[in-house]
């Protein structure tokens, strides 16, 4: 089952709305860190960057993107932790 906004279960939210970049993939990183190997991050984001660095932050310290989709202006993210 592929996970999307309407069926995931993530065990941290992460909300960045109204914050610009550097601040929400700073939020991300800290919720990582947090995390426990195979727990899944929900961001939410509405800084159009994060399109561009949350995806480049996940490849770079190999975490998986579930799920990167926008509504309404608002970008949501959910991310596993791997490793």
């Amino acid at each position: 089952m592929t996970l999307s906004p309407d069926n995931a279960e993530p065990e941290i939210s992460v909300d960045a709305k109204g914050l610009k970049c550097p601040e929400p993939v700073m939020m991300l990183h800290a919720a990582v860190r947090k995390a426990s190997s195979g727990e899944v991050i929900r961001l939410l984001a509405t800084d159009p960057s994060t399109q561009r660095d949350v995806p480049q932050f996940c490849r770079f310290l190999n975490h998986e993107l579930l799920v990167a989709d926008e509504e309404q202006g608002t970008f949501y993210y959910l991310i596993r932790k791997l490793g």
